[in-house]
């Protein structure tokens, strides 16, 4: 049975006893309350680490708070670190530390190989699997605030008591199913650190842009690199250094005086006339500066020939059935696009076709593609089923 003491730590010697005592822990679980509204970088407000028999709140925010104890547990290779929903958590680790928490285990992760649905909630397991009630009533609050009242921290706790418990059944369940290597693939991505590092000069990719035209795809790259370096350096968010949709707008235009980019849709005329615009002006025109050989192309998608349409709808069908029989999520498995491509082309390079993906489905859907394999109404037309062909 796991205690219940719960408390405050916001003082160096107090964390570094507390990590001290989880020296030969198997397992912690951790989790984070940060604010990143008005800023690029997560401020990091609180964190949250429970051991077998302990948990508690570390306050960063403290009046000379060293984190250095917690950096180095997180960087124990003996201690599994359990997160739910790890991507955010490990970020803000890798920023203020320089180093990806090793090992990890993310129970969004085992969750969706366990049959839980894509993208399953915290709230959704600890209801299910640790019986446990979470008040979300408290989601919204502002963490950057001092005094924590005790009712914060207790809702800030749950997140790793419970999760205590979720870990444990999920555990035991990939055991019982022998499917820890699946999760521990997943993993090998979130221990990657180029996972949480976006690179400037590839920002522009992020933005979705639906025109292939080089001409704009130049500026627009130049433009987001050039907005990525801006709101690091002045640790502002994205958005408010200039917004997705001006951007595109002003690459779609190339303006090169004031007057021009001061009819750009959703822009100022205050803006385009100060030091902002000028440096926008600037960019622009550097971009168009480079031969046109050094000009960025989008691959579009992948060209199916025609015909393979009713394929690629038969081999969604069989995903569906195959996610079914072994209880995982199809999100986790393979997206249209990877259907597409295999589709297409028996050798694609995608998830779906390598290590257990290509187990669960990709083998198949290869059988079915060139009708080694059919779909059929199994008796009574309630379930569907996989027939050989001869």
């Amino acid at each position: 049975m796991y205690s219940k003491i719960m408390s405050l730590i916001a003082d160096k010697a107090a964390l570094a006893a507390f990590c001290q005592r989880l020296k030969g822990a198997p397992f912690i679980t951790v989790d984070t309350e940060f604010m990143r509204e008005k800023t690029y970088w997560p401020q990091l407000c609180l964190v949250q680490v429970a051991g077998p028999d302990e948990a508690w709140a570390i306050d960063p925010l403290a009046p000379g708070m060293d984190l250095g104890p917690l950096f180095d547990l997180m960087a124990d290779p003996a201690i599994l670190k359990v997160f739910h929903a790890a991507r955010q958590d490990v970020e803000i680790f890798l920023h203020l530390s320089g180093q990806v928490p090793q090992p990890m285990f993310d129970t969004q992760v085992a969750a969706m190989v366990c049959g839980f649905g894509d993208a399953v909630s915290y709230e959704t397991l600890a209801t299910q699997l640790a019986r446990a009630h979470i008040d979300k009533s408290l989601r919204f609050t502002d963490w950057s605030a001092r005094p924590l009242g005790e009712r914060h921290l207790q809702y800030a706790l749950s997140d790793v008591t419970h999760l205590r418990v979720v870990y444990a059944k999920l555990k035991k369940r990939l055991e019982r199913e022998d499917r820890s290597s699946w999760v521990a693939e997943e993993m090998d991505a979130l221990a990657d650190p180029a996972t949480y590092c976006v690179d400037p000069a590839e920002a522009w990719r992020r933005l979705k842009p639906r025109s292939t035209s080089p001409r704009f795809l130049q500026v627009l790259k130049h433009l987001a690199a050039w907005r990525e370096n801006e709101a690091r350096e002045r640790d502002l968010p994205r958005q408010r250094i200039l917004r997705d949709e001006t951007i595109m707008e002003i690459a779609a235009q190339a303006p090169a005086s004031t007057d021009a980019l001061a009819r750009t849709r959703g822009l100022a005329k205050g803006f385009a006339e100060g030091r902002m615009g000028e440096m926008l002006l600037t960019v622009v025109a550097q971009a168009l500066a480079q031969p046109d050989s050094a000009w960025p192309s989008m691959a579009g998608k992948a060209d199916i020939p025609r015909g393979l349409g009713p394929v690629t709808d038969l081999m969604k069908v069989l995903l569906k059935l195959k996610c079914d029989q072994h209880a995982v999520a199809q999100k986790l498995v393979a997206s249209s696009a990877d259907i597409e491509l295999l589709a297409a082309d028996d050798d694609a390079d995608v998830p779906a076709a390598q290590g257990w993906r290509h187990t669960v489905f990709g083998e198949d859907a290869i059988k079915l593609k060139h009708g080694r394999i059919a779909l059929a109404l199994a008796p009574g037309g309630k379930s569907l089923r996989l027939i050989p062909v001869e």
